[in-house]
């Protein structure tokens, strides 16, 4: 409130100075409302108050209401004082309305009536303070009182720049609480036009505004995409002096620079004209080449403001992906801030080198930084970097230095601090599974994680070094001879005694040669750690011991003494009474071939992913870079005999639900009519309006080869069943509509579709299905509808298995979802230059399929490129020399990553028959794509 004291207001300053002198909560008080008091006498007696005296008093119950205390009065003469034109008493007006109005208070008319007489003023101060209400108070109420003056004020030539400033903030206020405030049409090219705007305050408003605008509905504001780079082009290659009124020291409009490189990366690609990209591709690299220059001052606002530029340029990089000299660049200039000495910059480096590692360019580059990394990790002093270098040193893990960063990781273990134990221990155990060449190596660090962060190892982790000796036979004794050492330590972790007990219970005879560790000495080292464990690991323990009883016969004896001790009354556990009762009991009663059979060997699990990764995506959503355990052939947790509540994670897939719960993709959200009248064939099928005929004979019409090039259509149709489909999908994200239609003249009950797609296939492609009721009416129709994430590339396509009972008979069938890789195409348009330089970088073996075929009927080239246009790519036209010749680009959207895709289909009209050839940067989409269009022309 000083500015306000020396604009002459003497009782005010009298009055804050009184309030500061209290000694106590009720002198405070009672001055309060002694002033209180007297406000109200005079705004009620006095009715020739002067536009000074109401700014004051007004001022008064201001720093009253920011005091705490409740104000119920005023609020009118605020309202008188808008009117005023002094710049004083109308900023205490807006002020207190601003703070103290309700958008439901009755003074809300005269209000807005005040606002827009100022709106429509020639004053620039009184429109800006209008402007800043507006903002203020940024409610619905406002939006739709003045959707249309401000979007005027922003775009009308005779606006003066200060205004337009305000105006383009204000509209993003409003924008953010009522989206719909925005005209469009002819609006939208005359507000991305505002980047072209002489005035960079404006210029620097705008961005703000249309970065908003562009995350709300790109396609409608890609028009701004030429002009910022233009404009970014412009700032980055002038000289400070040029800009002089946006330096900061020294770099030309740092925070107008960061807007215009955040707005480019809402799109991918940035841009599709090659003269946009190249321009964009020499701003880039001018700002690679200026972070290399010596500095022009040694004050920390001006790297402050150099780096921050940089940051966001590489940022971009990053994001666009398609660049290799400066995606290597990029990673070079990150490892010159590794050895920085400010602490914010080697973080922002190692988080930023996290996302290079992922990238195909730029990974080899990254490893090269690996030794100062783990420096990084081992010697820095915030934790936060350090868990940033182990997030690095996780992402550039590959087959070749997998042994060196497990163990260096392991080494660091020890001394880690304790927030970051657990996220360690679970990327320890991803990596090891991933890269294990040789399975004792992994055994090894799994117990090695045991003995040195046993507290951290979680159920997931010692579930799956089980599964994994249980399903590899060559690794079986080893563990169990190195399980049996680790126990013999004085000092051993419950969760290395859980190991112990499955593995020297399940494979401890292929051990028990040597007299080291004979039967009974494995039996009293498990037992010397039973009554230091929990009841939990007491009755694995306690399982462990029954089957010694079958593997060793020779200590039968022992064993059942230590079943008799914990079956007599005294024991405290009911559970592990029961257990060692039970198992007494078993060991008495039945025969040796009775007691081989049931307590026999377990049967392998299942091969299946690992689920640690899911754990560790829980436990840091968004943060771990993704090295998934594609190539890893181990089972996933199941339940077993012993192994009991294991509960495979999964909490990553649940985007599509969340995000986009308001979005209706496919215009589904009002459900189907339940009776379609007499005709029902015609109608089931007309309500996708796409008819391929109604077969009414016993056979069923089923193809779903014809989905591949189709969103639309009737998916499968016999006497009693039709089902259509409805779909369309958005990035990695896809919505379908099932419409199941009853043709017989009786309902069909217990209707039940259910998907049939494993757990391994979800973490690839996660499909979520609605319930539906379980009658079909004779004659209706029900819809279902179905959502599915690309969460990475996959082959085949879920299956659903109907079943239903119609007239009392049972009825099963299964059919494939139109779920095929494809779907998640984006068409992607090239020039010929471009299309052959991408078709020249993936010429490696593993990058490129290719098959040739003989044509299923007589050449049909119109009709193969009418399949091609509906596959999802972009059919690119005058790019190949030969004119029969098909070319498409495209590329396939998934959470993980995105492939880009070419494809070159040439037919042999003589031989009739057809080349295909497809190339992309990862090979499972190559073999895919190429499986998927193969003897479909």
């Amino acid at each position: 409130m000083a500015p306000v004291r020396g604009d002459g207001m003497r009782g005010l300053a009298v009055f804050i100075s009184d309030i500061r002198n209290c000694k106590s909560k009720e002198a405070e008080v009672k001055r309060i409302n002694k002033e209180l008091a007297n406000i109200r006498s005079k705004f009620k007696g006095d009715k020739t108050l002067d536009g000074y005296q109401k700014k004051k008093y007004v001022c008064k119950l201001l720093f009253i209401f920011l005091l705490g205390h409740d104000i119920d009065f005023g609020h009118m003469e605020a309202v008188n004082l808008l009117s005023s034109n002094k710049y004083s008493e109308k900023q205490i007006g807006y002020l207190f309305i601003s703070v103290l109005v309700n958008t439901n208070s009755d003074l809300i008319r005269l209000i807005i009536q005040s606002i827009k007489n100022d709106l429509q003023s020639r004053n620039p101060v009184h429109v800006n303070l209008a402007l800043q209400c507006i903002a203020n108070i940024g409610s619905r109420d406002m939006a739709e009182s003045f959707s249309n003056e401000i979007p005027k004020l922003l775009v009308s030539g005779d606006t003066m720049d200060v205004v337009k400033q305000s105006a383009a903030l204000c509209l993003l206020r409003l924008f953010r609480s009522s989206p719909d405030i925005i005209p469009g049409g002819e609006w939208t090219s005359r507000i991305i036009h505002l980047l072209n705007d002489q005035h960079m305050g404006v210029v620097t408003a705008a961005t703000s505004l249309i970065d908003a605008l562009v995350k709300r509905n790109p396609d409608e504001y890609k028009g701004c995409v030429n002009l910022a780079v233009s404009r970014l082009s412009r700032i980055v290659t002038a000289s400070y002096t040029d800009l002089q009124d946006y330096t900061y020291y020294f770099v030309p409009a740092p925070w107008l620079s960061v807007k215009l490189l955040r707005l480019l990366q809402n799109y991918n690609p940035v841009t599709e004209e090659a003269g946009v990209r190249a321009r964009l591709n020499e701003t880039l690299e001018t700002i690679l080449n200026k972070a290399q220059e010596p500095p022009k001052s040694k004050k920390v606002q001006h790297s402050n403001a150099k780096n921050a530029v940089l940051f966001e340029a590489i940022n971009l990089i990053i994001h666009s992906d398609s660049e290799p000299n400066l995606l290597v660049r990029a990673c070079n200039q990150l490892g010159q801030f590794l050895s920085n000495r400010e602490t914010n910059l080697r973080y922002l480096a190692l988080e930023s080198m996290c996302h290079l590692a992922t990238s195909e360019f730029s990974h080899e580059e990254v490893k090269k930084h690996q030794e100062v990394v783990i420096l990084s990790m081992k010697m820095e002093k915030d934790v936060s970097v350090r868990q940033m270098a182990v997030d690095l040193l996780y992402a550039m893990c590959d087959r070749g230095n997998a042994e060196e960063i497990v163990q260096e990781m392991l080494n660091y273990l020890e001394t880690a601090d304790y927030s970051i134990r657990e996220e360690m221990v679970l990327k320890v155990a991803i990596l090891a599974e991933k890269y294990a060449t040789d399975y004792t190596w992994y055994v090894d660090v799994i117990l090695n994680l045991i003995r040195i962060a046993g507290d951290y190892v979680s159920e997931e982790v010692w579930y799956r070094v089980i599964q994994i000796v249980i399903n590899r036979e060559e690794v079986q004794g080893y563990a169990a001879k190195t399980v049996f050492e680790a126990l013999q330590a004085p000092a051993c972790h419950e969760n290395m005694v859980k190991v112990g007990g499955y593995i020297l219970g399940e494979f401890g005879n292929l051990i028990a040669g040597d007299s080291r560790s004979a039967p009974l000495v494995q039996f009293k080292l498990l037992h010397s750690k039973y009554h230091l464990c929990s009841p939990m690991t007491r009755a694995l323990l306690l399982s462990t011991y029954i089957k010694f009883i079958n593997l060793f016969p020779e200590i039968r004896t022992n064993i059942q003494d230590v079943f008799r001790q914990h079956s007599n009354l005294r024991s405290a556990d009911a559970e592990l009474q029961q257990r060692a009762s039970e198992y007494l009991q078993l060991s008495i009663v039945a025969s040796t071939d009775v007691l081989a059979t049931v307590l026999e060997e377990m049967p392998s699990f299942p091969e299946r992913e690992s689920s640690i990764l899911a754990v560790l995506k829980k436990k840091k959503p968004g943060r771990v870079p993704e090295n998934e355990i594609r190539e890893s052939k181990s089972p996933a947790p199941t339940s077993g005999a012993v192994i009991q509540n294991n509960v495979h994670v999964n909490n990553s897939h649940s985007k599509l639900n969340n995000s986009n719960a308001n979005t209706d993709l496919l215009g589904l959200s009002t459900p189907p009519a339940n009776n379609v009248g007499s005709n029902s064939n015609s109608t089931l099928i007309d309500v996708l309006g796409d008819i391929y005929g109604s077969n009414n004979n016993s056979s069923a019409v089923y193809n779903t080869k014809k989905f591949l090039f189709k969103n639309n259509g009737v998916l499968f149709e016999n006497e009693m069943l039709q089902i259509g489909v409805k779909s369309e999908f958005r990035q990695n994200l896809g919505r379908l509509g099932l419409f199941y239609g009853n043709k017989t003249q009786v309902p069909l009950t217990n209707f039940n579709p259910v998907l049939q797609w494993s757990a391994e296939e979800t973490l690839k492609l996660n499909v979520q299905m609605k319930a539906v009721e379980p009658t079909l009416e004779a004659g209706a129709q029900i819809q279902q509808l179905l959502t599915a994430e690309c969460i990475e590339d996959y082959a085949d396509a879920p299956t659903i298995e109907i079943s239903f009972r119609y007239n009392g008979t049972q009825q099963k069938f299964s059919i494939k979802l139109p779920l095929s890789v494809n779907k998640f195409f984006e068409p992607t348009e090239m020039n010929a230059e471009s299309f052959f330089a991408r078709w020249k970088n993936l010429s490696g073996e593993q990058q490129r399929s290719q098959k040739v075929f003989k044509a299923a009927q007589p050449l049909d080239l119109p009709g193969a490129r009418n399949k091609l246009m509906g596959f999802g790519m972009q059919l690119l036209d005058s790019v190949d020399p030969n004119p029969d010749n098909m070319v498409c680009a495209g590329i396939i959207h998934t959470q993980s990553q995105q492939v880009g895709c070419l494809m070159r289909l040439e037919p042999n009209k003589q031989a009739q028959m057809f080349r295909l050839t497809v190339r992309a940067s990862k090979e499972t989409v190559t073999r895919e794509i190429c499986d998927l269009l193969a003897d479909q022309f």
